[in-house]
């Protein structure tokens, strides 16, 4: 419990970036658990495993908020959202069971790779021009399964694969936030019973783990994020955000490059 002012400090700058830039919290929240896990001598064979697992635990409840707030505005695709589900549960989960055998420095560095990802589409606010409609069913089942799958590993909603695929099959801005947000909730509760369902059979991980998913770090982070998400969003509508965009991409490439100095 001597470590819950560092958990809930995560928890208010990842809920406050999540409203202020319309991100997800698993690029930010990751890095800063790998540098907690690190000052508390958790083993280091597991520090990536635990650091994801418990990020994935946060989306599902974070994801759940975000759902309803963009329901009530009728910005949700069900139709979608329901198409991509099967894909987005069966790649969610079977890649955070397979996540579970990769060594954490191969881990690592395959997180670090899509912080620059993000970082690179944040400051250049890169945007596919529409271009074509929506797959059938076999076709969603397949991109759900794939932005499921990178998304499980990332700790991540999804949205930053969701929004421009949707967006690149002509679904509005605004309907494809609402429609990833959906996305969100399937791709975090199927990860999340993978990385418990993996982290169960593991020895040596620290006391108050379910699999790997560290619970004194869960609670402290939701609860803390949950009222900062709003005040970022209504910031977003003062400030230049384009610039703390760019400054945020910037701070997203040096947590990365920090992290993997951490892990090596």
């Amino acid at each position: 419990m001597d470590w819950w002012p560092a958990y809930v400090a995560i928890g208010m700058v990842v809920g406050f970036l999540a409203g202020l830039l319309g991100i997800g919290g698993g690029m930010v929240m990751v890095p800063m658990l790998v540098f907690v896990f690190t000052a508390k001598h958790f083993p280091a064979e597991h520090m990536m495993h635990l650091a994801l697992a418990t990020a994935m635990a946060t989306i599902v409840f974070t994801s759940a908020s975000s759902v309803r707030a963009h329901h009530r505005h009728a910005a949700v695709d069900w139709a979608v959202a329901r198409a991509m589900a099967p894909g987005i549960v069966a790649g969610s989960l079977a890649a955070s069971l397979v996540a579970g055998f990769i060594p954490t420095r191969p881990l690592a560095v395959f997180f670090t790779a899509f912080m620059f990802y993000a970082a690179a589409q944040m400051f250049f606010e890169v945007r596919p021009k529409a271009s074509r409609q929506l797959p059938g069913t076999a076709g969603l089942f397949g991109v759900g399964a794939g932005i499921g799958a990178v998304s499980s590993v990332l700790a991540a909603g999804g949205a930053f694969l969701s929004i421009p695929f949707l967006a690149w099959c002509n679904v509005p801005l605004k309907r494809a936030i609402g429609t990833a947000a959906a996305n969100g909730f399937p791709i975090a509760a199927a990860g999340t019973a993978g990385y418990v369902l993996h982290g169960v059979a593991v020895g040596g991980l620290p006391d108050g783990c379910a699999g790997y998913v560290y619970l004194p770090a869960l609670a402290p982070i939701v609860i803390a994020s949950m009222p900062m998400a709003p005040l970022g969003a209504r910031l977003a509508h003062r400030l230049p955000v384009r610039r703390l965009r760019v400054l945020f991409s910037l701070v997203l490439l040096a947590l990365a490059l920090r992290m993997l100095a951490n892990l090596w």
